[in-house]
């Protein structure tokens, strides 16, 4: 499959006017911040500028459709467990949910676990709230999630030795 025949979900996240003095007045430019993700694992981010919005959010999407990354979800719907992403002044913590409790997130956040395609995620921005930042942060703690599969070849040891079952320590405790 091509990029083209691929529904990506799209959204922006901010976008910043930016003006230039110069001798005849100010010259306006637009700065966008852009999520692109295909809702099942696969997200990227991207800041495009331009002279109009409109194009400035046209190359934001181009560019995070070239850069996507992949990542490993639980049952498609959440993370494999906990993780902490920080970036500059950002920082967050992305804990994994039980099925039925949404995405727990704010703001920029936001934009990037739909894009995803999580459903059951509980997040806390620590720290800058800018959304540039916060953003960077969520792709830094996504990219060290690992799924057990990865993490069970790495040590070689099987999947059962390294990953837990929620129902035996519901069971014990």
């Amino acid at each position: 499959m091509s990029r083209e025949e691929i529904a990506y979900v799209e959204k922006l996240v901010a976008i910043n006017r930016v003006a230039k003095v110069v001798k005849g007045g100010k010259r306006f430019s637009f700065s966008a911040l852009v999520v692109v993700g295909d809702g099942k694992g696969r997200v990227g981010y991207a800041n495009g500028k331009a002279r109009e919005a409109a194009d400035a959010v046209k190359k934001a999407s181009e560019r995070a459709k070239r850069s996507m990354i992949k990542i490993p979800m639980r049952e498609g719907r959440t993370l494999h467990h906990d993780s902490f992403g920080k970036f500059g002044a950002g920082k967050v913590i992305l804990r994994s949910a039980v099925s039925g409790t949404g995405i727990i997130a704010g703001g920029a956040m936001r934009s990037v676990f739909e894009a995803l395609g999580i459903q059951d995620v509980v997040s806390k921005c620590l720290g800058s709230t800018n959304p540039h930042n916060m953003v960077r942060a969520t792709f830094n703690a996504l990219q060290m999630a690992f799924s057990p599969k990865y993490i069970a070849s790495k040590r070689n040891k099987k999947i059962g030795e390294i990953a837990f079952r929620r129902s035996l320590i519901n069971k014990v405790g």
